[in-house]
């Protein structure tokens, strides 16, 4: 799968050398190549929260926090909001004991008002093996306002826990809160800074956290979607749906290549491509699944929408693409499984109560966490298959992370790694 990706990109997403002969880091939001998916065979399959079986560790979490965890070697990190006294904090976890090494407190600063099932603590950091990035908003006013305003926030800290730079690149209005992951992109860090007001996508230096480019959103609606980044036909585009349109941007210089109209108004799930199509689903207020052509300039709105279909589509989840098929979790719980290529619709079942929480793909098989922590692992094809059910005995709003044999997860007060001890 990875032939899709230059050098430059695999690279800036932090595959990284030190990991590769036993399996690969999970560096940032949905992985090494931010789609969710692992090129490891041997993924565990099964465990049990409540009697503790195939679990390695698990380790209570100050605060509060729906970012994934990510991981490079053998070091976890992941953020966390302390309610109490309004602090948003960056944990380092030794991966082998569960430990917490050390914790940084990055901005204290009142709650913004957010979605019931947002958090003070969404956007999963990202690292390239030197530093970790980490964004939050910091707000001028607390909750009790219909609309919290602030700045955005974005800060470098070394694997000692000193804080290299921090950054206030714009301003940001919140209504659901803030949920943005940063992404690498060669010497760049990239946030998506959509909202109801001047909206704008940034990218600033690495080494210094200076801008670089800041591009406008001209139609100033909030969104939460993290982009992708991928070479497709002799371009690196950039691609993320928010802000009434879909866009292909280049990263470099935040110059645009193409864009779709629509197809709604809010998004937050980030799009997967399997190397001919792109995937988008969202939902609100209006239901939508797209499959989009990547090879087009301007307006692509009337000639680029490969098949499009708008019922069993996704809100919040992201989807994933195994093989030749298109999975998509619902947000009530409902599951499609497509002929990608095609937009077929091969099967559609209830698989949990409601999902939050994007899908992961590993050794030919995908895993669906619902929010009350029961996993559900399917093997994709034209009927529906479970291979296992797992319960972990707590919620679980984040999505899972993978690396080196093991899955990291994070539920509402532990982090657990589950599979082998290493």
């Amino acid at each position: 799968m990875i032939r899709w990706y230059s050098s430059a990109v695999l690279l800036a997403i932090g595959l990284g050398t030190a990991a590769a002969a036993s399996g690969e880091n999970w560096p940032c939001w949905r992985g090494p190549r931010g789609d969710g998916s692992s090129a490891e065979k041997d993924v565990p399959l099964r465990w049990d929260g409540a009697s503790g079986e195939n679990v390695v560790w698990k380790t209570p979490l100050p605060g509060r926090g729906h970012s994934s965890p990510i991981v490079w070697g053998d070091q976890l990190f992941l953020v966390s909001c302390l309610e109490d006294n309004q602090a948003r904090v960056l944990f380092r976890i030794d991966r082998t004991s569960g430990r917490i090494l050390w914790q940084q407190t990055v901005i204290e600063a009142p709650l913004e008002k957010r979605h019931n099932l947002n958090s003070h603590a969404s956007g999963t950091p990202a690292t390239d093996g030197e530093l970790v990035y980490v964004t939050f908003l910091e707000a001028d006013f607390g909750s009790n306002r219909e609309v919290t305003p602030g700045n955005m926030v974005v800060a470098a800290y070394d694997f000692a826990g000193n804080q290299r730079w921090l950054v206030r690149p714009g301003r940001f209005s919140s209504v659901h809160g803030y949920c943005s992951s940063p992404i690498i992109f060669e010497d760049l860090v990239i946030v998506n800074g959509d909202h109801d007001g001047d909206a704008y996508l940034v990218a600033l230096e690495r080494a210094s956290g200076k801008i670089r480019w800041k591009t406008p959103r001209e139609n100033k609606t909030r969104s939460y979607c993290t982009p992708i980044i991928r070479d497709i036909g002799g371009r690196t585009q950039m691609i993320l749906s928010g802000s009434l349109c879909v866009v292909s941007m280049d990263p470099r210089d935040g110059s645009r290549h193409w864009i779709i109209d629509g197809p709604t108004e809010q998004f937050v799930a980030s799009l997967v491509y399997n190397g001919k199509l792109l995937f988008l689903t969202a939902g609100f207020p209006e239901y939508h699944i797209l499959a989009i052509d990547p090879g087009g300039q301007g307006n692509v709105t009337q000639s680029h929408i490969a098949w499009r279909t708008t019922k069993g589509c996704s809100y919040v989840p992201s989807p994933i693409v195994s093989g030749e098929y298109f999975l998509v979790a619902a947000d009530n719980g409902i599951a499609s499984c497509f002929v990608a290529d095609t937009g077929e619709r091969v099967w559609m079942e209830r698989l949990g109560k409601h999902y939050s929480a994007s899908l992961i793909e590993a050794g030919g098989l995908v895993y669906f966490l619902a929010d009350d922590g029961e996993m559900k692992i399917v093997r994709p094809g034209r009927e529906l298959e479970i291979v296992a059910v797992n319960q972990l005995g707590e919620y679980c709003f984040a999505s899972p992370a993978v690396s080196q044999g093991q899955i990291f997860l994070r539920g509402e007060k532990h982090l657990y790694c589950i599979g082998p001890s290493r």
